[in-house]
């Protein structure tokens, strides 16, 4: 067993025929999950009582330990027995292959509690966040989630092969903390306090530009980029929330590439930061160069896996493209992969509003014998995740604007006209509607009932009237259009 942050013998465990057989504790998910992802090669879910079975305890059993699972008790672990388990077992195997919060947190408290054996695996497709993705992983074939005999063969393989050279490696948390948990070196206290310090000025700044006029804000937020910016203590809190601001104050051509030189100059590991290259694509589609703003979507749906945001922002782009088009060859095309890139965020959410709402326009334009129908439910699907999203307090600055474009799409009269009086009373700026107005105007324009058509234009007609009473302002929502906001904070 494992005391005082010792392993009693360094010798495999199946060279140790006169003791007790040591203990591994596997922390994972249980029954099937779904992997909610759509590349072709991974499955869509996978059973993790048939890898417990089929896989991680044949391993275990075969090098020497005794395997347990956290599930195997009759009801779920209280949180005493399961941090005990964790800090006595003489390993800990963590599977990463899904996201899952009880895993990471068990991963924390072995990692505080050992300086060894904790192994973190994961089927060979999987993309843990990215704190995980910079740890030591041993990955494992997975093509088929129920976990065949053919695929536990190749995954046991695997892991027979290299769990145990795994096992002796340091947990993060003694490796960074000298002196953990007993004698933590005083010069590492005060730089702590130090980083404290400077993250609270930071956090101050930040909210100071906020503040501001918003003519002023980029310019500050630039200045703000160039004092914090190059602090090693805490350079990866302070990078993503500089150009999460840089991107929020952003007004024109040099604004964006300042924060694509400030991104250009982050460390390595940070410019591959899936955040980092979300932001750099919506940073070149800001400068208009959209079809580098393509490649670099795509190669961080290649490398990342691909999410409802970042579909839908493909989207954009390709809708972008389309409208530049120079010949109808070229805009059909860029058509069909706008839909196709909008239909894959929609898929993976069907709470995200962005990939549905822009596919009813777009499947109207292509006019392919069924786009009618797939025309209608996709406006269903963005309208109730749009309501639902109001109702639960998770809505964005996008699903009320959103809410009123599907109700011209739809031609429903009646939501039209509350909406109109929603927005009388809250103000146009809340509904994003000098963006969108134009959407209505061709929602409105190419209803095919007359009656209808007539409705919707005096309610556009009303909607028009308080634009034009609206006064001037220099806060113009220049980093919010119809292609898509800043991309959420990791």
């Amino acid at each position: 067993m494992v005391m005082s942050g010792r392993r009693v013998s360094s010798a495999p465990p199946s060279r140790r025929r006169d003791m007790p057989k040591p203990v591994a504790f596997v922390v994972m998910p249980f029954g099937r999950k779904s992997v909610d992802r759509i590349e072709p090669h991974i499955p869509a879910a996978v059973d993790f009582d048939a890898l417990w079975e089929n896989v991680y305890r044949p391993v275990l059993t075969h090098i020497g330990y005794e395997a347990v699972r956290a599930d195997r008790d009759i009801g779920a672990l209280i949180i005493v027995d399961m941090i005990q388990r964790l800090t006595l077992a003489d390993l800990v195997v963590a599977d990463l292959t899904l996201p899952n919060a009880n895993v990471y947190y068990e991963i924390g408290v072995r990692h505080a509690a050992q300086p060894h054996g904790c192994v973190l695996v994961a089927a060979d497709w999987s993309r843990p966040v990215f704190d995980l993705a910079q740890m030591t992983q041993l990955r494992f074939p997975l093509p088929d989630g129920a976990v065949p005999v053919w695929v536990a063969e190749q995954a046991k393989l695997k892991l027979r092969k290299d769990l145990e050279r795994f096992i002796d490696g340091t947990s993060p948390v003694f490796a960074a903390v000298s002196g953990y948990p007993d004698h933590i070196e005083l010069v590492q206290a005060r730089a702590f306090r130090d980083m404290v310090t400077r993250l609270s000025s930071f956090d101050a700044d930040i909210r100071s530009v906020r503040s501001r006029p918003p003519a002023e804000r980029a310019a500050v937020a630039r200045r703000i980029a160039s004092r914090y910016g190059h602090h090693p203590a805490v350079r990866d809190a302070v990078a993503l929330q500089l150009l999460r601001l840089l991107c929020e104050t952003a007004k024109t051509p040099a604004d964006w590439d300042f924060e694509l030189e400030y991104i250009d100059q982050l460390p390595a590991r940070l410019v591959r930061h899936d955040y980092v290259v979300g932001q750099r694509a919506f940073a070149l589609a800001k400068k208009g160069e959209i079809t580098a703003a393509v490649g670099v979507l795509e190669q961080l749906i290649a490398d990342y896996g691909g999410t409802s945001e970042r579909y839908g922002l493909l989207g954009g782009r390709y809708k972008q493209l389309m409208r530049a088009a120079d010949t109808p060859a070229q805009r059909r095309w860029y058509l069909g992969k706008a839909i196709q890139s909008y239909e894959n965020g929609m898929r993976l959410d069907l709470n995200a509003n962005y990939p549905a709402s822009n596919l009813p326009r777009l499947y109207r334009e292509r006019g392919h014998v069924d786009d009618s129908r797939r025309a209608e439910e996709a406006a269903v699907i963005a309208t109730e995740a749009c309501r639902r999203a109001l109702a639960l307090g998770l809505e964005d600055e996008w699903s009320k604007p959103t809410l009123l474009g599907m109700a011209f799409y739809r031609g429903d009269v009646v939501a039209a006209r509350a909406l109109r009086g929603r927005i009388e009373a809250e103000g146009p700026g809340a509904w994003q509607l000098e963006t969108t107005i134009e959407d209505l105007r061709a929602d409105a324009a190419h209803h095919p009932d007359r009656e209808v058509r007539t409705e919707l234009t005096t309610v556009l007609a009303a909607l028009e009237a308080l634009l034009l009473e609206m006064a001037p302002t220099d806060d113009p929502a220049s980093t919010h259009s119809s292609e898509g906001s800043c991309p959420r904070s990791p």
